[in-house]
């Protein structure tokens, strides 16, 4: 039964894609950020596997450990799966005994999933189905943002400009004429994921092969990038409330400041080895610049409720859009909440801020 009174919240981690870990720990800090008083919340894990299970809504589960991420496994709690009917009643719990039972409708699911088979419009696209609200992009948006390929081509033409790059999908090498327009060092990544997992920066012709391989592990489809050399720069955006233009929140730079050749996954997640300064130390009209084109590129790829949109700034002041995350980090440290803190939105209301903007948007076209 649910609480009278209460808006019952689904939140949804794990997941089959290379950022499972780092999913399950931002959904423990937004179950940490969801007031008693006013959500009833239904903690629901997906294995790596790919098996729904109804897990325990206790926060210090979700955490790092010594250098360990939280897992998803079968024996995390009861089956579940969520019927594709908007007729039916929401999500199902499985009781190898007893059969299928049904928990009361979820009033909105904030799917707090990163990469493959979650930010990419797939379960998005569950959710519209089943004609259940939820947080964050809709299905074109989510897939347009997760492969990097397509977010560099709606953007362009959107007049937000991206450095060089080559795309090779599966089978393809990098042609001569390629590697003469890149040069050297480029940054080879799978096209279809995030928090920094199979890139490898290349600086020696010779060792593009390797690097191809490892993303490849991840997605067949590699883009190849030339280095654009200058400073990181983060901008958070939200789409307006009760549908108005997108905000974009204050700007911050990160600094890696260890031994790492760039902000790779021990460095944003293990190893404690960036910087940050928000607001970025930029002059008034680069600050604006930024903020314009995240604007114009959440709405260029037609976003809803966040993304976080990342630049590249040369030393000349030139900006170049490096990607769009429909579901950026949510940890309590993560940029996007971070940003938002240093404007004003401190971390429970932007999780409420989310809720009530998905509650209001719904499902369907809009």
């Amino acid at each position: 039964m649910s609480s009278p009174g209460k808006t019952r919240v689904a939140v949804v981690f794990g997941g089959r894609s290379p950022e499972h870990g780092i999913s399950a720990v931002s959904a423990g800090s937004v179950i940490a950020a969801l007031d008693p008083d006013e959500y009833e919340v239904v903690p629901v894990g997906i294995t790596r596997a790919g098996k729904w299970v109804l897990t325990s809504a206790d926060p210090r589960e979700l955490a790092i450990a010594e250098r360990r991420l939280p897992e998803i496994t079968p024996a995390t709690g009861s089956a579940m799966v969520l019927p594709a009917d908007p007729t039916g009643n929401g999500i199902m719990v499985l009781d190898p005994t007893a059969g299928p039972s049904a928990l009361a409708s979820v009033d909105v699911v904030f799917p707090v999933l990163h990469g493959a088979y979650g930010e990419d419009g797939t379960i998005q696209g569950m959710l519209e189905m089943a004609g259940i609200p939820y947080v964050g992009s809709n299905v074109f948006a989510s897939a347009a943002a997760m492969d990097k390929e397509f977010t560099k081509k709606l953007c362009a033409a959107e007049g937000i400009p991206s450095g060089p790059y080559a795309v090779l999908r599966a089978g393809m090498t990098l042609s001569d004429a390629d590697r003469d327009r890149l040069g050297l060092p480029v940054f080879v990544k799978p096209a279809r994921a995030g928090s920094s997992f199979g890139i490898t920066r290349v600086t020696d012709w010779a060792d593009l092969d390797n690097a191809v391989a490892a993303a490849r592990e991840i997605d067949p489809k590699v883009l190849i990038e030339g280095a654009i050399p200058g400073r990181e720069i983060e901008c958070g955006v939200l789409e307006g409330e009760t549908g108005g233009a997108p905000e974009a929140s204050l700007l911050a730079e990160v600094r890696v400041v260890s031994d790492h050749d760039f902000y790779d996954f021990e460095a944003k997640y293990l190893d404690d080895a960036c910087e940050y300064d928000i607001p970025a130390n930029l002059p008034d009209r680069v600050t604006a610049q930024i903020r314009d084109y995240a604007c114009r590129a959440f709405t260029a790829l037609d976003c809803a409720g966040l993304a976080r949109v990342d630049f590249f700034l040369t030393p000349q002041l030139d900006v170049y859009l490096n990607e769009i995350n429909t579901m950026p980090g949510f940890t309590s440290t993560s940029m996007f909440p971070r940003m938002w803190a240093a404007a004003g939105l401190e971390y429970p209301k932007l999780v409420n801020r989310l809720i009530r903007t998905a509650q209001y948007r719904g499902t369907g076209l809009h």
